[in-house]
């Protein structure tokens, strides 16, 4: 009997509904420490594939015979195999079909917020904890940080009756590609980025600083556009209707965007310095903070998105609140962590100046964000 498959999709639907799931991730110790599926009700155990190559019972003592398990590698064949072997001791088993290549792949659109002026949708791209957003008044959209697969955006449009017309990064992404370029190009609407991002390039785009307002619909949605250096020069954060704050990776749900990536730590945590006590803490506690990265998946709120009020950011992140410039320089440029792989051949096509085939942006981006540090 052919074993069972689940898409990426079906597995999300199972996570989402609190169901418990079992995951045997067949891949690498190192593959799997660095990145995996995580889940609010998820049991995750990891034994490579070639282990089970040897027939040893005792492989098996940690796997239930009475819940599903889920076999998950790479691409999806070397789960195929293990799950064979499941099978014929009796395991209910299935392979997460794709493996986590389909899984990287995957967004979940939630909507935010609905009323008679707007409609907020957050995608969540679950395997790299990146975020965009969809804004649609009057059956026109703007579409902030979108990644490069650009049918799940054009998809909604199409199912909310909306025309994307404004198309916006906050900054030069460094863990992915963006979509930006292409989704403009294939729907004819403005692409704006910042013109200190795109220095050497020669990529059409519209230069954010040009715009304090960009209004569409006939309700008035006004989207400004906030300078907030310090992740990167010429990072942006877009404020919808006084209520949202679109924060890019500036703000985090648990912490701030790192400043190290273009190897001047100190100098871009003194202008995110700026940014949180001069720029930033002129907005009201009751903005809602909606970041472009999230580093856990606990940082999804029971509303199914994520996102928290600039007040209990700043009430929970001891960094908001770090008025000592010496203190909060050092504090952000010592706690970057490990720098996301590949992140100087994404900006290069990013920036326009580094073309590469579908399948090395799929191969450039697998792995986790490591936009988004905590500083909780």
């Amino acid at each position: 009997m052919a074993i069972r498959t689940i898409s990426a999709a079906e597995l999300h639907r199972k996570m989402d509904s609190g169901e418990s799931l079992f995951i045997l991730d067949v891949r690498n110790p190192e593959e799997y420490q660095d990145w995996k599926i995580e889940g609010k009700q998820l049991r995750s155990i990891n034994i490579p594939y070639f282990d089970f190559l040897d027939d040893n019972d005792a492989l098996y003592a940690d796997l239930p015979k009475d819940t599903e398990i889920i076999t998950v590698c790479a691409k999806g064949g070397s789960a195929q195999m293990v799950a064979e072997l499941l099978d014929q001791r009796g395991y209910d088993v299935s392979v997460l079909e794709g493996g986590m290549l389909a899984w990287s792949q995957f967004y979940v659109p939630v909507t935010i917020v609905e009323d008679e002026n707007l409609k907020l949708i957050q995608f969540n791209r679950l395997a790299k904890g990146c975020l965009s957003y969809m804004v649609i008044s009057d059956g026109k959209a703007l579409v902030v940080d979108p990644s490069r697969h650009v049918d799940e955006y054009l998809r909604v449009a199409e199912q909310e009756g909306a025309r994307i017309e404004h198309i916006m990064d906050t900054h030069l992404h460094a863990d992915h590609i963006t979509g930006g370029p292409e989704l403009a190009q294939r729907t004819g609407a403005t692409y704006y980025i910042s013109a200190s991002e795109m220095q050497g390039s020669d990529r059409p785009y519209e230069p954010l600083e040009k715009h304090s307002v960009i209004q569409f619909g006939h309700v008035n949605v006004k989207v400004l556009a906030i300078p907030t250096p310090g992740h990167t020069p010429g990072s942006m954060s877009f404020l919808v209707n006084d209520q949202f704050l679109l924060s890019g990776d500036t703000i985090f749900v648990g912490g701030l965007g790192r400043p190290d990536l273009g190897g001047k730590a100190r100098e871009w945590a003194q202008a995110l310095y700026d940014t949180v006590f001069r720029t930033i803490a002129q907005l009201s506690d009751d903005v809602l903070v909606l970041p472009a990265h999230y580093a856990d998946i606990q940082e999804i709120n029971a509303s199914g998105y994520v996102g928290e009020t600039l007040g209990e950011i700043r009430r929970k992140n001891e960094i908001m609140r770090t008025e000592d410039r010496e203190t909060f320089t050092e504090t952000v440029a010592n706690s970057v962590g490990a720098t996301p792989p590949n992140y100087e051949d994404i900006v290069s096509i990013n920036r326009g100046v580094l073309s590469v085939s579908p399948e090395k942006a799929t191969e450039l981006e697998i792995g986790p964000n490591r936009c988004a540090i905590h500083h909780t």
